[in-house]
């Protein structure tokens, strides 16, 4: 783990997100929705996941959260807007799998749950429950350093932020 922080480590000025779910990192361009895999929505990665809840990767404010629990999107309290997509072409199950515990205008804390689900029985339905993670506001940034492919667990460091 502390390898991670050292390589994603920079100066205090740097915002630094937490990976909101435990899995393993891919590159969004491995991801057969054209929209994630060519960066549309933005820059990030994708997290396999191994566990189903998903948790607050900085403090902010929940802009909003589906009703289905299927995609919550943020802004940091430092500016960053993220969206965590809980899934691929999950919107066709209905909110099936997904409880929601959060609320659209909320602040929430980094590590608080935002969304729990089971990401078995969306795969028995159908669906691939891997989690693209997206920096939506990416050009406000100078750089950003993502976690490496692999492992990873929720509060590790995921992206780290250079301002312009």
């Amino acid at each position: 783990m502390f390898g991670k922080w050292k390589r994603l480590s920079g100066s205090p000025a740097d915002i630094h997100i937490i990976a909101p779910v435990s899995g393993v990192v891919i590159p969004l361009s491995e991801l057969s929705d054209p929209t994630f895999a060519q960066g549309i929505l933005g820059k990030g990665v994708a997290i396999r996941p191994d566990e189903g809840r998903v948790i607050a990767p900085a403090d902010g404010t929940v802009e909003l959260v589906m009703e289905t629990g299927h995609a919550v999107s943020m802004t940091t309290e430092d500016g960053v807007e993220l969206l965590i997509h809980i899934g691929l072409d999950t919107v066709r199950l209905c909110g099936k799998h997904y409880r929601v515990c959060c609320e659209s205008g909320s602040w929430v804390t980094r590590g608080q749950t935002l969304v729990e689900f089971d990401p078995e029985a969306i795969r028995a339905d159908g669906c691939d429950p891997i989690t693209p993670v997206l920096v939506c506001n990416a050009g406000e940034y100078a750089a950003i350093r993502m976690a490496p492919e692999g492992g990873i667990h929720a509060g590790e460091p995921l992206f780290l932020l250079r301002k312009i």
